[in-house]
C-alpha cells in the first residue's frame, strides 16, 4: 500500500459550477447537492419535489472527463439523492446554465412555442433532460425515443404531448452546441496530480463530536485499506437508494466509503464464457451490456426506473441490497448469475440463487463487499430463449408489484434447462423449483405449460400489500408463465405487438 494513501490529508469537496471551480466544506457528508444548490449556492431554478428521485424537478447534468477520449461525458441524475461529495471532480450544470446569456436555448424556446409548461414547477427539470438530449443527438430521435428519455420526468399538469412536441421542436430551430473546453480544462487542471483522492470531514457537531466522513479511494487496494480502518463504514455507489435512507428515513450513515472513483470497479467486460459487470457500472451501462447479448430483455431495460436513476445507480448496489420487489435480481437468476464477492485480497464466487437468505439478508460476511456480477454467455449453438416480464401500476418507473424472468433451453422439442424466476412473489428474488421440474425432461406444449402453472402455486406464498394482493400476484404470475409460450411455442409464436398494450413503444412507431 502506498505511504501516500496513508497520509493525504482532509480537504474541500471540489467541482465545477457556472464556470468556476466551487470548494465546499463545513457540511455534512449526505447534504444533497439539490440542498447546496438552493440552500448554499441560491440557484433556486432547481426544484424539490418529491426528495426521492422520482419526479424528475430536481434534474441535473452532471459531467466528468473520459479518460480515454479526454472528452466531457454527462449524464442526467437526480439532485435530491446525490450526495454532494460524489461531485468531486465532475462539473455541474443546472437549469441556470442552458441559456447564452439573454438568449434561451433551443430546448426552452421549443417549449415557450409548443404551450410545454403549464404550473412550470416540473419545467426545469424537463429542460434539463432535454438539453441533455439536445447535447447527445444532432437530430430529433422518434418520438418514441424522446418519451423514454423523459421517463424520469413527471408532469403533474398532464402537458406530456406539448412537451414531446417541444422535444422535437428543439431539434429544427438553429444548432446552439455547447462548447465543453473552459469546463473540461478546469477538470484537467485538477486530474489527478494536484487534488488526489477525497478524504472530507463533516462537522463533529453532526455526531456529537464524532465528525462524519467521506473517503473516496480510486483502487480495490484502497478500498481494502479503507475498509480495514473504518469497518463499519457505509459503502456507498450510485446513492439512488442509500440517498433515500437520508431523505425519507433520516438514518445517520456513520463513515462513508464512495466507490464511485474506482475505475475499474465500473468497467464491463466480456470473455470468452460470460460476461463480467463491475459492482459500480451504472445500470445503463449494465443493462445496455446485458440487452446486446440479450435482445429480448430491451423492454424492461427501459422500464427499470428511468434515465435519472438508471444513470446514477448501479447494478450491483441493486444486487448488494437485495430488495425483494428489485427488478435486478430476477433477470440475474434466470440467466444464472453469480455474485463475486471480495474481502481484503480475498475473492470468492457465489451462485445468485445462493446468495440471498432472507429478507434483505445475504450470505456476505462483515467486511466482504460485491465486486461484480458474472454473467454466463449463451451456448453458441443452443442459446436459451429468454424473455423478461414487469407487472406495475405505472408502465414508466414504477415499482414492480411482479417481475419474472424466464430461460428455456430446447434440444429439439424437448426442454433440457429452466430458469424461472420472480421478484415479488417471496421475501427475497428467487427461482421457482418446481415449476421448472415440471418443465425439464417435457416438450414445449400447452400442456406442459399448464403443469408448469399448477406447480408454480406451490412455490410461492406472496405477500398482500399496497402494490398487489396475494391472489393478484398468483394470478399474475400464471399469466406471464402463460404468455411466454405464447410468445416462443414451436408453433406460430406470437409477435411482441400482439401481446402487450404499447406496440409503439415496441416497433419504434411515434405515438
Amino acid at each position: 500500500m502506498s505511504e501516500s494513501l496513508l497520509t493525504y490529508p482532509p480537504r474541500p469537496i471540489r467541482f465545477v459550477h457556472r464556470g468556476q471551480v466551487q470548494q465546499v466544506s463545513g457540511l455534512p457528508p449526505t447534504t444533497s447537492v439539490l440542498q447546496w444548490l438552493r440552500e448554499h449556492a441560491h440557484c433556486t431554478g432547481t426544484k424539490e419535489g418529491c426528495a426521492e428521485g422520482d419526479c424528475g424537478a430536481c434534474t441535473v447534468v452532471v459531467g466528468e472527463l473520459d479518460d480515454e477520449t479526454g472528452q466531457l461525458r454527462t449524464r442526467t441524475v437526480n439532485s435530491c439523492i446525490q450526495f454532494l461529495p460524489t461531485l468531486d471532480g465532475k462539473v455541474l450544470y443546472t437549469v441556470e446554465d442552458v441559456a447564452q446569456g439573454s438568449e434561451l436555448h433551443p430546448c426552452q424556446q421549443a417549449l415557450v412555442k409548443e404551450h410545454g409548461s403549464q404550473c412550470g414547477f416540473c419545467t426545469p427539470g424537463f429542460v434539463m433532460s432535454l438539453w441533455h438530449l439536445y447535447e447527445t443527438h444532432t437530430e430529433a430521435p422518434p418520438r418514441s425515443e424522446l418519451a423514454d428519455a423523459l421517463a424520469g420526468n413527471l408532469c403533474r399538469c398532464t402537458g406530456y404531448r406539448p412537451i414531446l412536441d417541444a422535444g422535437q421542436a428543439m431539434f429544427q430551430l438553429p444548432r446552439v452546441p455547447r462548447d465543453h473546453s473552459a469546463d473540461i480544462a478546469q477538470l484537467q487542471a485538477r486530474q489527478p496530480h494536484q487534488d488526489g483522492p477525497l478524504l472530507y470531514v463533516g462537522p463533529s457537531a453532526i455526531h456529537g463530536g464524532h465528525a462524519q466522513r467521506f473517503v473516496a479511494p480510486r483502487t480495490v487496494d484502497e478500498v481494502a485499506y479503507w475498509l480495514a480502518q473504518w469497518p463499519h463504514a457505509r459503502l456507498l455507489a450510485g446513492g439512488t437508494d442509500v440517498g433515500l435512507w437520508v431523505n425519507k428515513q433520516f438514518k445517520d450513515l456513520g463513515d462513508i466509503i464512495y466507490l464511485g472513483q474506482v475505475k475499474s470497479l465500473a468497467r464491463v467486460a466480456t470473455t470468452a464464457t460470460h460476461l463480467e459487470i463491475g459492482a459500480t457500472a451504472s445500470l445503463e451501462t449494465a443493462w445496455a451490456a446485458l440487452v446486446a447479448t440479450w435482445p429480448t430483455l430491451r423492454e424492461i431495460w427501459l422500464r427499470f426506473a428511468s434515465p435519472p436513476i438508471r444513470h446514477a445507480g448501479t447494478l450491483g448496489g441493486n444486487i448488494a441490497n437485495g430488495s425483494p420487489i428489485g427488478d435486478g435480481a430476477p433477470i440475474l437468476l434466470a440467466l444464472n448469475a453469480s455474485v463475486v464477492l471480495r474481502h481484503g485480497q480475498h475473492q470468492r464466487e457465489v451462485p445468485l440463487s445462493a446468495f440471498y437468505v432472507d429478507y434483505m439478508r445475504n450470505v456476505m460476511t462483515p467486511g466482504e463487499w460485491v465486486e461484480s456480477i458474472r454473467v454466463p454467455l449463451p451456448h453458441p449453438s443452443r442459446p436459451d430463449t429468454v424473455r423478461a416480464y414487469k407487472v406495475s401500476k405505472r408502465r414508466d418507473s414504477d415499482i414492480s408489484a411482479v417481475c419474472a424472468a424466464f430461460a428455456l433451453q430446447l434440444d429439439g422439442p424437448t426442454i433440457v434447462s429452466a430458469r424461472l424466476a420472480w421478484g415479488g412473489m417471496a421475501a427475497t428474488a428467487k427461482r421457482a423449483p418446481l415449476a421448472e421440474a415440471a418443465l425439464l425432461g417435457q416438450p414445449w406444449s400447452e400442456a406442459t405449460m399448464r403443469q408448469a402453472q399448477s406447480a408454480l402455486a406451490q412455490d410461492f406464498t406472496p405477500l398482500t400489500d399496497l402494490r398487489a394482493s396475494d391472489r393478484h400476484r398468483q394470478r399474475v404470475a400464471a399469466n406471464l408463465l402463460e404468455r411466454f409460450w405464447l410468445e416462443t411455442r414451436p408453433d406460430a409464436p406470437l409477435e411482441a405487438e400482439q401481446v402487450q398494450v404499447w406496440p409503439a413503444s415496441v416497433s419504434g412507431a411515434n405515438p
